[in-house]
């Protein structure tokens, strides 16, 4: 689950990590009154939606006076900002930042993670700040520096004045950049954060080590947990699919395809979408209907396929452990009969049941097209959207 900047500075700001004032505006007469306010000379007007780059899409403008902030505010309220990760449909900007300009006179990277190779929770620090850590990782690596944090111990103060050094932070506030990494980092932990990335953090004139910008993703595993970040979640920042199948407990995922795909199993799901793009298809989207799924399960899961537009075909791959193929059937069945089935469909079924799945798929009157496995599917399916 994502937030917004301004959300996630105000979690941070609860630990201790320092940020800079500033209010959230939904209007332009909002961000007037909000940079009013602040009282400071200069505000930074900033758009808040789920991506990053908005700086570069124009997206952050800076103001001096109060006739800028009102001029910036109605430039970039309902403006679509398209970035490298909205795509290019972009997201339109709907709320607003106004936050105190500061005197910048460096910017460095702060990012904690769950590295996959240790298993472990790492902070990275670069001295290459205001860049996407992916180009510094792919031009300068030697500029990244990590550090591994063992769970039982948590952070440790001498690691994090590692990375201070090492990251050239000034010698007189290396110790304000130790006490930052070592909230940063408890945020991390006791909001189950997924990745908590300051990018730039920024020493200021007047002696300060702060977050100028603050991006936090959370485990979504975790959330039954964290109600008040729960409360944060901006449902208009998400596609509305993604949000349906959340309600029936489908791992759903749109992607810009045109081939829909429903299938049981993450690894199974993953293998569908490599073999319709090996054989010059492109799938619609991740989903996985897991084990367990019932007839109205699967009926919901049918309908949100069906809903996305851009969806020209159906390709449905079961292999039926715990699932069976009859469920599989029966939820197929429903949903195509209520939603009117106006689409290319090939069903692969395999496992439990299968014979009877497949008869209750030949008795339905539908139009569906059997599949004998995998490759034979996803041939099908490609061959009858094209």
């Amino acid at each position: 689950m994502n937030i917004h900047e301004y959300q996630g500075k105000a979690v941070l700001k609860q630990y201790g990590v320092v940020v800079p004032e500033g209010k959230v505006a939904f209007s332009v007469d909002e961000a007037v009154a909000a940079a009013e306010s602040l009282g400071t000379p200069v505000v930074v007007v900033k758009a808040q939606i789920h991506a990053g780059g908005r700086g570069k899409a124009g997206g952050v403008k800076v103001a001096k006076n109060l006739d800028e902030v009102r001029a910036y505010a109605s430039e970039i309220l309902g403006k679509v900002l398209v970035t490298h990760q909205t795509g290019p449909e972009g997201k339109e900007v709907k709320r607003l930042l106004i936050e105190q300009g500061c005197d910048i006179k460096k910017e460095y990277y702060i990012g904690v993670v769950l590295d996959r190779g240790t298993g472990r929770v790492t902070m990275m620090a670069s001295e290459e700040g205001g860049t996407e850590i992916e180009e510094v990782a792919e031009h300068s690596p030697e500029k990244i520096f990590k550090e591994v944090i063992d769970p039982a111990v948590g952070m440790q103060p001498f690691q994090a004045r590692k990375l201070a050094y090492a990251i050239n932070i000034p010698s007189e506030l290396v110790n304000k950049a130790v006490k930052f990494m070592l909230a940063l980092y408890t945020a991390f932990v006791e909001k189950d954060c997924s990745i908590a990335e300051i990018n730039p953090l920024v020493v200021t004139g007047d002696g300060n080590v702060m977050a100028l910008d603050a991006k936090l993703n959370f485990d979504s595993n975790a959330l039954y947990r964290q109600k008040d970040i729960i409360e944060l979640r901006d449902l208009e920042e998400e596609d509305a699919k993604e949000i349906e199948a959340s309600k029936y407990d489908l791992s759903y995922i749109a992607l810009d395809g045109n081939i829909g795909c429903m299938v049981n199993g993450a690894g199974l799901a993953m293998a569908t979408m490599d073999i319709i793009k090996y054989y010059g298809g492109d799938p619609a989207n991740f989903l996985d209907v897991g084990g367990g799924a019932t007839k109205e399960k699967v009926t919901e899961a049918f309908k949100i396929i069906l809903s996305d537009e851009k969806v020209k075909g159906i390709f449905v791959n079961i292999f039926g452990g715990i699932m069976k193929c009859d469920v599989i059937a029966e939820g197929v069945i429903a949903a195509a009969r209520e939603l009117g089935l106006d689409r290319p469909l090939v069903v692969r079924l395999e496992g439990t049941n299968v014979e009877l799945g497949k008869k209750l798929l030949n008795e339905s009157g539908l139009n569906i097209v059997a599949a004998d496995s995998m490759s034979d599917g996803a041939q099908k399916i490609v061959a009858l959207v094209k």
